[in-house]
């Protein structure tokens, strides 16, 4: 009886020990969450200093992730707001707002009364209405140490034309669909009728030119066995459409494009190109083995057509005078040869097919997508020597690094990139550079902003800091 009675106390002592542990969690993570609310606070405080808008001519912003780059709808500016940057040890988050002159080429810091606090990893847009209104939604907050986070669930919009900034009031974010009216500064739950993505992070959304609405991939975590998490960045599309004749009623539908599909990642970024198609650029595919993660970062490009539901490879041609240089210089073939069969091998190879060049003239606007489609032997091949190339006439290959989290924007036809990250060993390189490509052209990205990421600012872990958190 004696045994049985102590075995009853010991279990009875563990059920205790358990309980007291999850209050004394629970307690933590409610000290966690008022001390970054403190911190946001008192970051707001310095804020409420600015009382006057303050537009001051600047060097291009500092290296920054998670940040939004917008176009201004009626200028020739970019707009660029918030973000966030680590350094090895400290973790910095800004509510900054930077404005890009593109016919100048020049950087200018507007300081606002009352902006929204600091954050990443927003969502914003652009619209037209009352001369131009940026809108901010969500984010999050990271202690300095990165081992805290808060997120936002606030709605923002700063009016352009009288650069002010305002609060329309909290709401509750939920893996569900919303619109938000735009006149009436309401939300309106839908309710879509099919079956729609999983849950995911990271997903990107577009507009089709019919007024549907694609979501692409994103990045999850499944549990694979105890303790074990494995993340799976998604390549599945779906679309989200009104219904005819049923106001108001949705409906889901997976797709399954054609074409050359991007490869499956995550951090990807996109932009609405100027004849009505997705872009989208760069991202990283993790690799999990064990405890390690390994990710590799892309720099491609990709146009999704959604009146064909076809996805295409952006592919640039190379500058125009190098091309004319080398034609010049180029060996005549006999009379008649086809320049799509030199291009595709030359003779002696099965007959190629064409040299496909999508052209959109809906709105009087040209994007040009190079694809060669050439015998299937031929694929993969080695590049022809008389292919025309910015490396064989001896000029560098300019364009941005691979990377993830990039900012993309588009104006007059012209895509702009800026920032992002990338990963090398343990080191997290925060991208402050700025790249522009001519989509009507397709022939070579420009580097307005360089920079020189061996020049950044890296603190590894010291022993003491190791020390401290265990």
């Amino acid at each position: 009886m004696g045994k049985k009675g102590k075995k009853e106390k010991k279990g009875r002592g563990a059920e205790k020990t358990a309980a007291k542990m999850e209050k004394k969690v629970s307690k933590r993570s409610r000290k966690e969450e008022e001390d970054l609310e403190a911190l946001i606070a008192h970051f707001q405080t310095l804020d409420a200093r600015k009382t006057q808008i303050v537009e001051t001519p600047c060097s291009p912003p500092s290296p920054r992730l998670n940040a939004s780059l917008s176009a201004h709808p009626e200028k020739d500016e970019l707009i660029l707001f918030g973000g966030e940057y680590f350094n090895g040890q400290k973790t910095f988050l800004y509510n900054e707002l930077y404005v890009y002159n593109i016919r100048k080429d020049s950087w200018s810091k507007v300081d606002i009364p009352n902006p929204p606090p600091r954050r990443c990893a927003h969502q914003a847009v652009v619209v037209p209405q009352g001369g131009g209104q940026l809108w901010v939604f969500g984010g999050e907050f990271a202690s300095p140490d990165g081992e805290q986070f808060y997120h936002y669930r606030d709605l923002w919009v700063l009016h352009l034309a009288t650069k002010t900034w305002e609060q329309v009031r909290d709401y509750v974010y939920y893996n569900d669909v919303y619109a938000f009216n735009l006149d009436t500064f309401t939300w309106s739950k839908l309710c879509p009728s099919g079956t729609g993505p999983t849950p995911r992070s990271g997903c990107q959304m577009s507009v089709t030119p019919q007024g549907s609405i694609v979501v692409y991939g994103g990045y999850s975590k499944q549990r694979v066995k105890k303790d074990v998490d494995r993340g799976t960045p998604h390549s599945d599309m779906f679309l989200l459409k009104s219904e005819e004749g049923r106001e108001g009623r949705w409906a889901w539908s997976r797709i399954n494009p054609s074409g050359v599909k991007p490869t499956p990642r995550s951090g990807f970024s996109v932009a609405m190109a100027p004849n009505h198609q997705t872009l989208l650029f760069g991202g990283v595919c993790d690799e999990e083995e064990e405890e390690r993660l390994e990710g590799d970062f892309f720099n491609d490009l990709y146009f999704y057509d959604a009146t064909r539901n076809r996805w295409f490879a952006g592919q640039l041609k190379g500058p125009k005078t190098e091309k004319r240089r080398r034609r010049r210089g180029r060996r005549a073939g006999p009379e008649g040869a086809d320049e799509q069969e030199q291009a595709c091998g030359g003779a002696g190879t099965l007959a190629p097919l064409e040299v496909v060049t999508e052209v959109a003239v809906e709105d009087g606007t040209v994007v040009t997508i190079k694809q060669m489609l050439c015998a299937p032997h031929a694929a993969g091949r080695p590049q022809p020597e008389d292919e025309d190339s910015p490396e064989e006439a001896g000029s560098p290959v300019v364009e941005p690094s691979p990377r993830s989290n990039a900012m993309l924007a588009v104006k007059h036809g012209v895509l702009y990139v800026y920032g992002g990250m990338f990963e090398a060993g343990d080191r997290q390189v925060t991208l402050s550079d700025l790249y522009c490509l001519d989509l009507h052209k397709m022939e070579e990205w420009k580097a307005l902003v360089e920079m020189d990421p061996e020049t950044q600012e890296w603190l590894e872990e010291t022993d003491s800091d190791e020390d401290s958190d265990q």
